[in-house]
């Protein structure tokens, strides 16, 4: 068998074993030469490497004369034939002269360091360098003037390698000994020696492979064979080391194919790097709108291996050893650091994540997209719609109805209604929208919205609990339309207590879309014709002073929101909207809400239903701590910092003392909040006579799962939008001032601040305000949303 490989940029025709190789190279013409310069190289040795330069011209084109390639091979073979039998001849010549029995200890014999020698030390563990001994340095150590030209004092374990037959040598000729001695390497001669120690069992010394490959022992030669034999990791091994001197063994033939195996695999590995960092480096100088897409990075396999190790560099999130040090080689192979930042910049260079790219959203493994198959048993649901209540639904499409929410929207799930009652009450309609009329427990898409626990709203993007045509066209309430809802009813007695309630299938039928904006200007308007809003309002106002009464605690804020329309851009455009939770249709939504889920708590304790029955103490909150604050949201800062965590009892209600609610569940977000659709799966059930379809076991343990996700999408929607407000504070005019509220001091003069018109907590040195709730001026001095540093400076007139 002949096989080919590469070495040394020349191709090596090899027959195994024993194996024997010559170099080919292309000339003008078809002719064997000599070449002169290694002739004259390899003379001293009594035996030359000649080599074969080769023509190939095309086949029956012009006058030249054409060659098959069985010629071509033939006349290779013939000339392998005669070269090898040179070559045997001349090599086991010098084996005869350099290995005639010697003993191993014999060999080691150690040369004693002498002022004027030429020796090879380790700098440190990089680098080796060659020097000239100049004088003893105390008892062990000697002074030598290197390569660089550096004087220093080394110690004798330091030495490697006594260059042979040097006296005195001349310090300024040892960049021109190593310059001609890196010449003459050619480490496919170890092949030759390789092959001829192997068979007869021999070591060598880099004195007796000088000898052999060179057919001298002078000073050069004998370093250039301690040069290859020391730096050789494929044909030759230590056998055994004295002092300054080694001797070396050749290697078993299969570990010689295995290391090759290996050399191979890492020179493809070296080459393939150096292909994707030169696709990384074209990418990268391309302008932003003619970058590769995302798509083109994950198509070969080999490249997405590559990027998707870097992209888990940029996240911390490396799922094995390999990930971390291939993204680690690409960086280096950049020029850049590893680092996550790093990785991150570069993935941002070549265009693979754009400029605002969330990292929480990889980091957290967040769902975007639903699966083929989710969407698809979402489509039948709405192709064949089943309503199991539908002879059970009370008709309220007669009320006028008001589905008030933010101006961005995309689920409308609660609305309202009222009228006042002939003995002056208020009656109010909480309307929520009855996604359990499509899905049923258990089924594909429940265990999905099950698996998400929430929808995630994000400034850039909103990822909705139930893919999107489901929940926008088939469970949300629209406006004008006949919409399934469940339907809480509510007469309320004058100090603001529930007197009557009731849980009801229904049909609505949505009069107005309101925002909050809205829904407060006609509020203030006080028109006649909108009295029903007028009347929710008055309600909201009878809860919210009831409530107080029974010990709640008003923890109205400032609240933020953001929406970044085109995210993708590197400088996408921001919508920034702080609204006061005090603002009155905020609280007229708010304190209907929390009504729904007091009734739902009674209903599910007068029928013993299983329900995440939410509570939160009260005891260490003592409000008329806090009454020197200003109300709003510096007190409301204040008492928030102490308050305990929610608790969740699945059996029975809970008192709820922040809210001043005997019992709360929540209710009124089915489609955006899986604890919300199972208290309806619970709850139609029971409306329509049947047992609840989970027991208290089975829903404790679902609660705790959804909770955990809950929190998880919580720090997402927080850390996200604190970016955005960064980065909206980055990009205004560097002398712009901003009103601030001091909430508290946290150190002397350093004090937590509010930015009333961006909604945004930061701290800085103050020196005007005295007092908590005190307003100063502030200015921006650095912003950077990717490490969430935000640094303010007081603004002193």
């Amino acid at each position: 068998m002949i096989s080919v490989r590469a070495v040394n940029s020349c191709s090596i025709f090899r027959s195994s074993p024993p194996v024997s190789s010559f170099r080919c190279r292309l000339n003008s013409h078809l002719r064997t030469t000599t070449s002169s310069s290694h002739h004259d190289r390899y003379s001293k040795s009594g035996f030359g490497f000649p080599v074969f330069r080769f023509d190939l011209p095309i086949l029956g084109h012009g006058d030249v004369r054409s060659y098959s390639l069985q010629s071509f091979v033939d006349t290779v073979l013939e000339e392998l034939a005669s070269y090898r039998k040179r070559k045997r001849q001349g090599i086991c010549s010098a084996i005869k002269l350099t290995t005639g029995g010697e003993a191993l200890d014999d060999k080691l014999v150690n040369q004693a360091v002498e002022k004027g020698l030429l020796v090879e030390f380790k700098k440190d563990s990089e680098r080796v360098l060659l020097a000239v001994v100049q004088r003893r340095d105390g008892k062990k150590n000697w002074m030598v003037y290197d390569q660089n030209g550096v004087t220093s004092s080394i110690k004798p374990q330091q030495i490697t390698y006594i260059v042979p037959g040097v006296d005195n040598f001349d310090q300024t000729q040892i960049s021109s000994f190593i310059q001609k001695a890196q010449q003459n390497l050619d480490s496919s001669l170890l092949e030759f020696a390789w092959i001829e120690l192997l068979e007869k069992n021999k070591s060598v010394t880099p004195e007796e492979l000088a000898e052999m490959i060179f057919g001298s022992v002078e000073p050069l030669e004998s370093y250039c064979a301690h040069l290859l034999l020391s730096e050789d990791d494929l044909y030759f091994t230590v056998l055994e080391t004295k002092g300054y001197r080694s001797i070396y063994g050749p290697r078993p033939p299969m570990q010689v194919e295995e290391l090759m195996r290996r050399k191979l695999a890492k020179e493809a590995a070296e080459k393939e790097l150096q292909e994707f960092v030169q696709l990384l480096k074209s990418a990268k100088a391309m302008p932003s709108n003619a970058k590769p897409p995302k798509t083109s990075w994950v198509v070969e396999e080999k490249i997405r291996c590559k990027i998707e190790s870097l992209e888990a560099y940029a996240i911390d999130a490396c799922k094995n050893n390999d990930q971390k040090r291939i993204a680690g080689m690409i960086l280096t192979a950049m020029g850049m650091g590893k680092t996550a930042s790093s990785a991150l910049n570069l993935l941002i260079d070549i265009g693979y994540f754009p400029v605002h790219v969330n990292l929480d959203m990889l980091k957290l493994n967040i769902h975007t997209d639903h699966p083929d198959e989710i969407i698809s048993a979402a489509e039948d649901l709405l192709s064949e719609p089943v309503d199991p209540d539908k002879i059970n639904r009370k008709d309220l499409t007669h009320l006028k109805v008001y589905a008030i929410d933010v101006d961005e929207a995309d689920e409308l799930d609660d609305a309202l209604s009222a009228t006042r009652l002939q003995d002056g009450r208020i009656k109010v309609w909480i309307h929520v929208a009855d996604p359990a009329r499509y899905v049923q427990p258990g089924s594909k898409v429940d265990r999905e919205a099950m698996r998400r626990g929430t929808s995630v709203f994000l400034p850039t993007a909103t990822y909705p609990m139930f893919p999107e045509k489901l929940a926008m066209e088939g469970m949300s309430l629209k406006q004008g339309e006949v919409c399934n809802a469940v339907t809480v009813s509510v007469i309320l007695h004058s100090d603001g207590c529930i007197a009557e309630y009731s849980v009801d299938n229904s049909i609505i039928k949505p009069t107005y879309m309101l925002t909050y904006e809205s829904a407060s200007e006609l509020l203030h308007m006080n028109l006649d014709e909108e009295a029903e809003l007028k009347l929710l309002s008055e309600a909201a106002s009878l809860r919210l002073q009831w409530r107080c009464e029974q010990g709640a605690v008003d923890t109205a804020t400032l609240e933020t929101r953001i929406k970044v329309p085109n995210p993708e851009d590197p400088e996408p455009s921001i919508n920034l909207y702080v609204e006061n939770q005090a603002d009155p249709a905020m609280r007229l939504v708010s304190e209907m809400m929390l009504l729904c889920g007091e009734v739902i708590a009674t209903y599910g304790s007068c029928n013993n239903i299983p329900l995440p029955y939410r509570g939160q103490p009260q005891s260490n909150i003592d409000v008329s701590a806090f009454a020197h604050l200003p109300e709003g949201p510096v007190r409301s800062a204040a008492i928030v910092r102490i308050m305990r965590g929610a608790e969740i009892d699945i059996r029975k209600p809970i008192r709820h003392g922040v809210l001043g609610l005997p019992g709360y569940v929540q209710f009124t977000s089915p489609i955006r909040r899986y604890l919300d659709l199972l208290a309806h799966y619970q709850v139609k059930a029971v409306l329509r006579g049947d047992s609840p379809p989970l027991s208290a076991g089975q829903l404790e343990g679902m609660a705790s799962l959804i909770n955990m996700q809950t929190r998880v999408v919580r720090r997402l929607c927080s850390s996200s939008l604190q970016y955005w407000m960064i980065e909206f504070l980055k990009r205004q005019p560097k002398e712009k001032k901003y009103r601030a509220l001091i909430l508290r001091f946290i150190k002397d003069r350093v004090a937590a601040l509010l930015l009333v018109e961006v909604g945004l907590q930061a701290t800085a040195w103050v020196s005007l305000g005295t007092q908590i709730g005190d307003e100063v001026q502030v200015r921006v001095e650095e912003a950077h949303p990717r490490d969430d540093i935000i640094s303010l400076k007081e603004v002193v007139v």
